[in-house]
């Protein structure tokens, strides 16, 4: 059988084409945070991880800039050999502290990180407890790490138990889990994972992408959020969602991170982040950390908007981030939806199975510090009036 036969088959993506339903690899012409340009319309941009709406603010913009004219365009080798900056160095530092823990060690991406903490970390003789609904990076370091992977249910603490009491006594356990769930919003039970790995003697790596920056009063993310900080082993994220940057983390105990440093493969044979993204992240930490009102602002975009959805009679889940979802149903019809909100300007996700059950498609909205009262008016507005007329209301 030809190698490539699988690929003559395909026909997803065209038969969505057809349809005039394709949602993927939109261009996108102009990008101005909160607006885009998209297809020649301009388009209020609810499908993006900007957080803070750091990636257009002057200081972010500028450090990069400065970093392109004193070091170039790339480092054109790997951390591990000739692609080290002081810019690096200075990154993990401040990072470190951020973090309130003792190194860090910075990736050229945020999926790098969990496939090299991941696969360097567990081994053949471990076991690593993962919740279903984990971002894909953290099962792809599963995978490469040859170590037995559970998955327990979502969120279900018990089944975390039943499954950690079947650990044998000689494994290493290591418990992984989102801080926020990527797709719906919602956070881990981290208190109670606190608790479980205490019990069962498991680590804990805890992957906050979308916390950080947006959840806490110093923005450190999911275990501010519950007051865990120290009861988590090690912290993953990311630069290019609140950071407003491109690459990736971890943060823990300095002899762990050194040894991740030494032996993770996706970072010794990856070529390091660029100037730009460094220096761009570091003026975003800067923000994070010295102005608070950009989370406020945050935090009153999103209550506005999971208010005003509920009372229109969409169902927002549990969703306790930037991340709100709304429930579509079938793939077919999300995407119809997503169609309707496109045509009126309104740029949102379209999340169909496999990433989330069949049946369950749903559209990711998430808000930004920098939206506009008017801009968020205009989105419930559009989906006031498509979501009456796509029978998707459901008012007592």
């Amino acid at each position: 059988m030809d190698l490539f036969e699988k690929c003559n088959r395909f026909d997803r993506a065209n038969a969505l084409k057809r349809q005039d339903l394709y949602p993927y690899f939109l261009e996108i012409s102009e990008n101005h945070a909160e607006e885009v340009v998209c297809e020649g319309r301009s388009m209020i941009m609810i499908g993006s991880n900007n957080y803070l709406g750091l990636t257009h603010h002057p200081r972010v913009k500028e450090a990069a800039v400065e970093a392109v004219r004193r070091y170039g365009s790339g480092c054109t080798g790997s951390r591990f050999l000739n692609g080290t900056l002081d810019l690096h160095n200075e990154l993990e530092r401040r990072l470190a502290r951020f973090a309130r823990k003792e190194a860090a060690l910075t990736f050229s991406t945020g999926f790098q990180v969990n496939l090299g903490v991941i696969s360097t970390l567990a081994g053949k003789n471990d076991v690593i407890l993962c919740d279903r609904e984990n971002h894909a990076s953290i099962f792809d370091g599963c995978r490469q790490s040859y170590a037995t992977l559970r998955k327990y249910r979502h969120s279900d603490m018990e089944d975390l138990e039943r499954q950690l009491a079947m650990v044998p006594e000689h494994a290493g356990r290591m418990i992984v889990t989102d801080g926020v769930f990527s797709m719906k919003g919602d956070l881990c039970d981290l208190p109670s994972i606190v608790r479980l790995a205490r019990k069962y003697g498991a680590r804990i790596v805890l992957d906050d992408a979308h916390g950080i920056g947006a959840l806490g009063v110093g923005g450190r993310g999911t275990a501010e959020h519950f007051g865990l900080e120290d009861d988590v082993d090690l912290v993953v994220g990311t630069f290019s969602k609140s950071l407003a940057s491109l690459g990736g983390f971890v943060a823990g105990q300095a002899n762990v991170i050194d040894y991740v440093k030494h032996t993770a493969r996706a970072l010794m044979f990856s070529a390091s982040p660029a100037p730009a993204s460094a220096a761009a992240t570091l003026a975003a930490l800067d923000i994070v950390e010295n102005e608070p009102e950009r989370r406020a602002r945050l935090w009153s975009n999103v209550r506005r908007m999971c208010k005003a959805f509920l009372e229109l009679g969409y169902d927002v889940g549990m969703s306790k981030s930037p991340i709100i979802p709304i429930p579509v149903g079938g793939d077919v019809e999300t995407f119809r939806f997503w169609r309707q909100l496109h045509e009126e300007g309104i740029f949102t996700n379209p999340v169909v199975s496999p990433a989330v059950a069949a049946g369950e498609g749903l559209l990711r909205t998430s808000y930004m510090a920098t939206h506009t009262i008017e801009e968020l008016d205009r989105v419930i507005e559009v989906f006031a009036r498509l979501g009456r007329a796509a029978g998707l209301l459901h008012v007592a």
